[in-house]
């Protein structure tokens, strides 16, 4: 297939794009940096800054739109939420405006979304039928899914992809690292919210299951079936370093160094993908210790 990614350089994208050209797909990457995608992929991958290149016969096939700022890398603030906002639901609606015009039309767009569309639920199991939460996370979600579908009325195939903390060499295990690598790991808060974790192979697994099964469509939980509340997640994240993890930052003390962002950090969601697992996807690292032991090792 011809497969168009947006959100191509970043630590899905990268990871992604990788393996469809590997398994003899076309990749092209939308960015807004041309230039900087190019030296990213050094050459490997074509890029195009804008949509209007992509007509006659060039059309996709497909469309993974993994677009969106990462919540987590600044203190929040309301010029910050709008670029959330523009970085997910207006990439989205640019490439429905593309669909729309385009005279032929991809046949699926597996679009990102994120767990943080249940919201703070406590230890409630929550799978793909459950309720949208009601607070930030949950609204830019439910944003962003609206938007996609609305691919369908073009006769596009809609999958949404709902992610959890992806574990590979980059993303968040990597901001986690170093306070664990020194001994100086551990709890956030009580340590009691849930975590819902996938190691970056099985996103991609997932994303390739998506494209390519005609039958799929709706919302998929990209969580292993096997969610740890934080206190155990560093728990077997320090035996894996062979770190002690047993230092606590307080609930207050987050709060203050990274202010309405500790909302993410000190709530969670126990997802389980029902939808997921019902579709015929096997996931590859289903439990915790094995997905940190295959990152950590770089098997």
């Amino acid at each position: 297939m011809h497969i168009l990614v947006t959100g191509g350089t970043g630590f899905i994208g990268t990871a992604l794009c990788a393996r469809l050209q590997a398994e003899g797909h076309r990749v092209t990457v939308l960015t807004r940096d041309p230039a900087g995608a190019e030296r990213h992929f050094g050459g490997r991958v074509p890029v195009v800054g804008s949509l209007s290149i992509l007509g006659g016969d060039n059309v996709p096939d497909a469309i993974v739109n993994l677009a969106g700022e990462n919540l987590a890398a600044h203190r929040w603030n309301e010029r910050r939420k709008e670029t959330f906002r523009d970085s997910r639901v207006g990439v989205t609606e640019q490439l429905l405006h593309y669909i729309a015009r385009a005279p032929g039309k991809p046949r699926v767009l597996v679009s990102g979304s994120a767990v943080g569309y249940y919201g703070a639920r406590g230890d409630e199991l929550v799978d793909e039928l459950s309720p949208a939460g009601r607070e930030y996370q949950s609204d830019l979600c439910v944003a962003w899914e609206a938007a996609a579908l609305r691919a369908e009325s073009s006769g596009v195939r809609v999958c949404l992809l709902r992610t959890g903390i992806v574990l590979g060499h980059g993303g968040a295990l990597a901001q986690m690292l170093p306070p664990f690598k020194l001994g100086v790991g551990g709890r956030l808060g009580d340590g009691r919210q849930w975590m819902s974790w996938i190691h970056l192979e099985d996103e991609i697994g997932l994303i390739l299951h998506l494209l390519t099964h005609q039958s799929l469509e709706g919302a998929f939980n990209a969580t292993a079936p096997a969610p740890a509340t934080n206190r155990e997640f560093v728990k077997q994240l320090g035996g894996a370093l062979h770190r002690p993890a047993v230092l606590a930052m307080p609930a207050p003390v987050v709060r203050l160094a990274v202010g309405e962002m500790a909302h993410l950090l000190l709530t969670g969601q126990r997802a389980i993908p029902k939808r997921t697992l019902d579709s015929g996807y096997r996931f590859r690292y289903p439990e915790l210790r094995p997905a940190l032991d295959s990152v950590l090792r770089g098997r």
